[in-house]
C-alpha cells in the first residue's frame, strides 16, 4: 500500500439508501456526478428481520427503524448501473455488511463492478449491528470481525492471484481461479467505517486503505490508535486515507477536517421523493467547489 499525500481541499460525495420510494438511482448518480460530486455512496440490508430485537444501531433507547433499511436496492447492481451513465463519478459501497457474505461471491460483484466502471470503485466495509439479520445468514454475531478480516483478505487473493487459495478459521478454499481481476491494482481501495478500538484499528492497519467513520463521532478522537496499530505492523500510518461518513455540511467543520488530513466528506441526502433529493443536492453542490478550493 501506497503512501498517501494529502492536499489542500477536499473531496466531497453523496450518499442515500437507494429504494423503491426515493429518488431513481440511476437518475441520482447523473445528477450528481453533473454537479461535481466525487462519489456515490449505497448502504446495504439485505432484509430486517420483523421481530426487531437489536434496536437500530445497537444502541438502546434508539428510536424506531425507519422503512427504507428493508426497502434498499441491492448496492452492486444499483451501483453497476449507475456505472453505465457515469464517467467521473466514483461508487461506493456505504457499507457491504462483508461478515454476512460469502467471499467468493462478492469478491466476483466488487470485480465486476470495478471492472465496468472503469476502476472508480470504492469498497467500503462494516461489521454490522443487526443481530438477528446476521442470524438469519448463519453469522454469529460475536465472530463477524473475525470473518469480515477472513473474507477481505480471501478477496483480496482472488483479486490478484491467477490460482487463488485461501485456509483461515471461517474461509477455506482450494486453488481457483476467479476472474474479471479489478481495474485498480489489487482491487479497489478498502475503507472500514466504524469508530476504532483497539481491535478495529489492528483490522484497517492489516488490510485496509482508509477508514471512515460515522459523522458526529470525531475521527481524530481515536486515530492515534491506528497510528500505534500501523507502527505495531511497520505500515505507515500516512497510508490510511481518512474520510467521515454522514459529515455536516457545514464549510467551516469542513475546512477544520480537511486541514487535520480528512480527505473525502460524504454527506447525507434525504429519503424523499425526486424534487427534494434534486433540492438538496443543489444545496449542497457550492461546497463541493468550496472543498476543492479549501
Amino acid at each position: 500500500m501506497n503512501r498517501i499525500e494529502y492536499v489542500a481541499g477536499m473531496d466531497i460525495g453523496v450518499m442515500i439508501f437507494p429504494t423503491d420510494q426515493t429518488m431513481d438511482p440511476v437518475e441520482l448518480a447523473r445528477e450528481s456526478e453533473a454537479r461535481g460530486f466525487e462519489s456515490l455512496w449505497f448502504p446495504e440490508h439485505s432484509h430486517i428481520p420483523t421481530s426487531r430485537e437489536t434496536p437500530w444501531g445497537g444502541n438502546e433507547g434508539a428510536p424506531p427503524l425507519p422503512s427504507f433499511y428493508w426497502r434498499t436496492h441491492d448496492p452492486f447492481v444499483a451501483l453497476g448501473a449507475c456505472a453505465a451513465v457515469t464517467t467521473k463519478l466514483k461508487l461506493g459501497t456505504g457499507i457491504c455488511l462483508v461478515a454476512q457474505r460469502d467471499p467468493i461471491h462478492t469478491a466476483k460483484e466488487v470485480a465486476s463492478l470495478d471492472r465496468i466502471s472503469g476502476g472508480r470503485m470504492l469498497f467500503g466495509v462494516g461489521y454490522g449491528w443487526n443481530k438477528e439479520e446476521m442470524n438469519h445468514h448463519g453469522t454469529a454475531y460475536g465472530d463477524r470481525r473475525d470473518i469480515l478480516r477472513e473474507n477481505v483478505l480471501a478477496m483480496k487473493e482472488l483479486w490478484t492471484q491467477e490460482e487463488a487459495a485461501f485456509d483461515g478459521e471461517h474461509v477455506r478454499f482450494s486453488s481457483s481461479w476467479s476472474w474479471p481481476k479489478p481495474t485498480q491494482p489489487g482491487g479497489p481501495p478498502v475503507i472500514l467505517g466504524g469508530n476504532a478500538g483497539p481491535r478495529t484499528a489492528a483490522h484497517i492497519a492489516e488490510f485496509c486503505d482508509g477508514w471512515m467513520p460515522i459523522g458526529g463521532r470525531h475521527p481524530l478522537e481515536r486515530w492515534d490508535l491506528i497510528v500505534d496499530a500501523c507502527h505495531a505492523v511497520g505500515r505507515d500510518p500516512e497510508s490510511i486515507e481518512r474520510g467521515l461518513f454522514g459529515a455536516r455540511p457545514d464549510e467551516a467543520k469542513l475546512n477544520e477536517l480537511a486541514s487535520a488530513g480528512i480527505s473525502r466528506a460524504v454527506l447525507g441526502l434525504p429519503q424523499g421523493p425526486r424534487d427534494d433529493v434534486l433540492r438538496a443536492l443543489d444545496e449542497l453542490a457550492p461546497l463541493v467547489e468550496a472543498m476543492r478550493e479549501a
